[in-house]
């Protein structure tokens, strides 16, 4: 708590409160984009108005207009030509939510941008980490729609492909925003002289971004709602609606058993390195500065696993999937920050 108060005596505190604020907004939209896929909202909203889409509907009238543009996609008229007004409804507010929560990132993101160049708060380097990113919050924004056209016309649900890249960037624009507070916060002084070989946390981080990019694709296909049995997929290792030949041919892309076997499989390949790592740290003293980084990364893998093993026995259900996509916020976050601690060793 001394050194915090003591760094931030150095820092402006309004950048400090500014980069934490931003990082945990990226973090709740993440969690909201998962619950507005889960509901199966994202298609309630068939414009993309970006300012006049700052309103709902106010009105009846208004309900009406915006529930018929709905009954003009495939979703509603092959999937929900049942739905009423009030359960449309329901949908609508999960997207328009999850929208408006993005343009406020926006605002609160740009504004204040604006202000600590004009004020010179940030130096050159992080200025242009932070105009990076924002160029990342606008395109993730073109994603956002990008991804939804494409369930407006002849599907019933968006692209798997585009939601996973919807997913993977945003989780690259968490990172992003956290490495840079971390580097704004912490002082880069190490307590020893020793990093963890082979660059393991590194290969940690990126095969976790892999695999929540799996996931998506998981999800786009409804790929949990199927062979809701572990450790095995109903009796087998390997799905039995497919044979390893699928892998020759893109197809396997488009599989959702296939999809399925592929997430379970890398995520025993990331607890297995992760042991790997646990084994080099424990094994040499030099390394005990790690040892409470490593327990809390164990603590949100271990759970995320969990999480994920029950997700797939009760079929994706909305309130277990919810926390396997939260866990895999604390999982990056604790990871990144092992690679953090871990790179600022000479």
């Amino acid at each position: 708590m001394y050194i915090t108060i003591m760094n931030l005596q150095n820092r402006n505190s309004y950048v400090y409160f500014w980069i934490l604020l931003i990082t945990i907004l990226v973090g709740f939209i993440i969690i909201v984009g998962g619950l507005t896929r889960l509901t199966d909202s994202g298609l309630s909203i068939t414009r993309w108005d970006l300012f006049s889409g700052i309103f709902p509907p106010l009105n009846q009238a208004q309900w009406e207009i915006a529930f018929s543009l709905y009954k003009e996609i495939p979703e509603y008229k092959l999937q929900n030509y049942s739905m009423s007004l009030t359960e449309f409804k329901t949908i609508y507010w999960w997207e328009y939510f999850h929208r408006l929560l993005g343009r406020l990132i926006g605002i609160i993101y740009f504004f204040p941008l604006i202000f600590f160049t004009y004020k010179k708060l940030l130096n050159k380097n992080f200025l242009l980490n932070f105009y990076l990113i924002f160029f990342l919050i606008m395109f993730q924004g073109f994603i956002g729609w990008y991804m939804v056209k494409s369930g407006l016309v002849e599907r019933t649900d968006v692209s798997h492909f585009r939601l996973s890249l919807h997913l993977t960037l945003a989780f690259i624009i968490f990172l992003l925003l956290l490495w840079n507070f971390l580097k704004y916060t912490r002082k880069n002084i190490p307590f020893f002289s020793k990093k963890i070989p082979f660059y393991l946390p590194n290969i940690l981080l990126f095969l976790t971004v892999v695999q929540i990019s799996s996931g998506a694709l998981v999800s786009g296909l409804d790929a949990g709602q199927i062979y809701n049995t572990w450790p095995l997929m109903n009796k087998n290792y390997f799905p039995d609606d497919a044979n390893l030949n699928i892998f020759f041919s893109l197809i396997f892309l488009e599989t959702p058993s296939v999809l399925q076997f592929l997430h379970r499989n890398l995520a025993y390949l990331i607890f297995i390195l992760f042991l790997a790592m646990v084994f080099i740290i424990y094994k040499r003293v030099d390394f005990i500065y790690m040892k409470r980084n490593i327990l809390f990364v164990f603590l949100a893998l271990f759970i995320q696993m969990i999480l994920g093993i029950f997700t797939v026995l009760y079929q994706a259900n909305i309130f277990l999937a919810s926390l396997h996509q939260f866990g895999s916020i604390i999982l990056v976050t604790t990871l990144l920050i092992l690679v953090y601690k871990n790179s600022k060793i000479n």
